[in-house]
């Protein structure tokens, strides 16, 4: 993950109102003085991914966070995203809210050479 990184735990287990919820992964990254709430999905990215994520971020911001930590940041990781789409799902909350895509395969060399270029080319 990078730098600063500590594992909190998997399936973190937050409960609103006696109804008991799970954040797939949760991190505290010391530099940033940030935990960072991960939910994997399994599917293309949907509108509910985004105020599920929204709701665990406002329940760490209000329950979890130490006076001194500064608000948490959510990654969801999806098989499948499109920039529009996520722009306007993941657009206006006032939590840090990201999507990306995983694959469960790496590509080929060439097909992995090809993808880099492209990113750093943008």
């Amino acid at each position: 993950m990078g730098k600063g990184f500590m594992f909190v735990g998997s399936q973190q287990r937050i409960t609103i109102n006696n109804t008991h919820y799970y954040v797939d992964m949760v991190f505290y990254n010391k530099i940033l003085r940030s935990y960072i709430l991960i939910e994997l999905k399994t599917t293309k990215l949907n509108i509910s991914d985004g105020g599920q994520l929204n709701t665990y971020l406002n329940y760490y911001k209000t329950e979890v966070n130490d006076i001194d930590d500064n608000p948490p940041i959510g990654i969801i990781l999806c098989t499948e995203k499109d920039e529009i789409t996520a722009e306007y799902i993941l657009g206006g909350f006032e939590n840090n809210v990201f999507a990306s895509k995983y694959v469960t395969i790496l590509p080929n060399k060439q097909t992995l050479i090809e993808e880099v270029e492209n990113a750093l080319s943008d």
